[in-house]
């Protein structure tokens, strides 16, 4: 997951929206765990577009 840190509002409606429990806020940035299995719900909730799923490898 890509974070865009200069436009993160910290609002955790990321980590709210995890099924997996797999996102948390630090003090500065939403942290993704192991446990993500991508699903693109944060991605999808997020108010001001600042996550974006990275591109498969």
């Amino acid at each position: 997951m890509i974070v865009t840190v200069e436009i993160c509002m910290h609002c955790g409606a990321c980590a709210g929206s995890c099924p997996k429990n797999a996102v948390f806020l630090n003090d500065t940035l939403p942290v993704f765990t192991d446990a993500c299995n991508r699903c693109g719900r944060c991605v999808k909730v997020c108010p001001v577009g600042a996550l974006e799923m990275e591109a498969k490898a």
